[in-house]
């Protein structure tokens, strides 16, 4: 009777990672996102100053129907207010013109560049570069974040 030989199975010798190639492999992973992190932080800059471009527009057209509205009579304004809204509140709780209630905004936006929805306000009687507001109407909105933007100008001259 023949006796059984042992059935050998060919592995293949394990592979694995040295400590070197593991210590490399961690010092290129770290370079590479510590480049990519400024251009992260630059993109949500980015992404902030277009909202914040979008917000003062939305703003400023709401203003405008608002005083169009009231060049056509269709509401009862004050007379010194020269046909500009008192407040945004006003533009979001909308008037009333003949019986119905006419919205110029959803809502007050929140300013991105300061996460309140806090906005600078201008009217017609106040200086074109005052950071202080009369009170008499609403002509004109502006972020009261005092940053810079990455073009270079500041935020309060958008």
């Amino acid at each position: 009777m023949k006796q059984a030989r042992p059935i050998r199975i060919n592995r293949p010798r394990e592979q694995g990672l040295t400590l070197v190639e593991l210590i490399v492999t961690v010092a290129i992973l770290s370079i590479l996102a510590s480049a990519a992190v400024p251009v992260a932080r630059f993109q949500v800059k980015r992404q902030n100053e277009r909202m914040l471009h979008y917000d003062l527009w939305m703003m400023r057209d709401a203003i405008d129907k608002y005083k169009d509205a009231a060049d056509r009579n269709a509401f009862q304004i004050k007379l010194e207010s020269q046909g500009y809204p008192p407040d945004l509140e006003t533009l979001v709780n909308g008037v009333d013109v003949q019986g119905k209630k006419l919205k110029f905004l959803r809502r007050i936006p929140v300013d991105p560049m300061t996460g309140k929805a806090e906005w600078g306000l201008r009217s017609m009687q106040d200086d074109p570069k005052s950071d202080s507001w009369g009170g008499q109407s609403v002509f004109d909105v502006y972020s009261k974040s005092t940053g810079t933007a990455l073009d270079g100008t500041k935020y309060v001259d958008w």
